[in-house]
């Protein structure tokens, strides 16, 4: 007996689908941010599913938003960490750039 219900995944891929004409209007740089976002979604499905929100819409937003919330969260950091040590964020004499912290997602 197949499944009944799609899963988060399937879910998520199905918005996406949805969104794509919209997704096709986009500049090339915008199309890239939005792909960020339904990959956010897509890393947290999990997560989504077991939320079980009878409008599954919310629970993908919500997944967006923790993501984007994280790299705000993780922006901050670095600033704060360069605020207080302004060295740390020079070049690397061996690689010619300066460290950086891997962003969420």
């Amino acid at each position: 007996m197949g499944r009944t219900v799609p899963t988060m995944t399937q879910l998520v891929q199905s918005e996406e689908d949805l969104w794509a004409p919209f997704r096709r209007a986009l500049r090339a740089e915008d199309r890239v941010a939005f792909d960020r976002l339904f990959a956010a979604a897509r890393h947290y499905a999990a997560v989504a599913g077991y939320a079980a929100r009878p409008v599954p819409f919310e629970a993908i937003l919500l997944s967006m938003l923790l993501e984007a919330m994280k790299a705000i969260q993780h922006l901050e950091a670095e600033i704060t960490a360069l605020r207080a040590d302004p060295s740390a964020g020079r070049a690397d004499p061996l690689h010619g750039k300066p460290p950086a912290l891997r962003p969420p997602v």
